[in-house]
């Protein structure tokens, strides 16, 4: 399976609120989130804490239909 694939399942879980689907997505982006969680070269907590409260918002959020459209429609033009 391909990767982008496999992270479209993990999210449409995700969006129906299963648990393990969106600690895997949260685990995917941990690096990132604690990169952003530093304030003076120091993590802080709080803020990784906001930064994951936002990414599972995001998720709910994110048009999956909306946004493979799109991306169909641009590899039609692109060939």
């Amino acid at each position: 399976m391909k990767r982008e694939d496999e992270f479209e399942r993990i999210l449409r879980r995700a969006q129906m609120a299963d648990k393990n689907a969106m600690v895997k997505i949260v685990e995917m982006y941990r690096p990132l989130l604690v990169s952003h969680a530093k304030i003076r070269g120091k993590f802080e907590e709080d803020l990784y804490q906001e930064l994951v409260y936002t990414t599972l918002k995001c998720i709910f959020k994110f048009p999956l239909e909306k946004a493979k459209r799109e991306s169909t429609v641009a590899a039609l033009y692109s060939v």
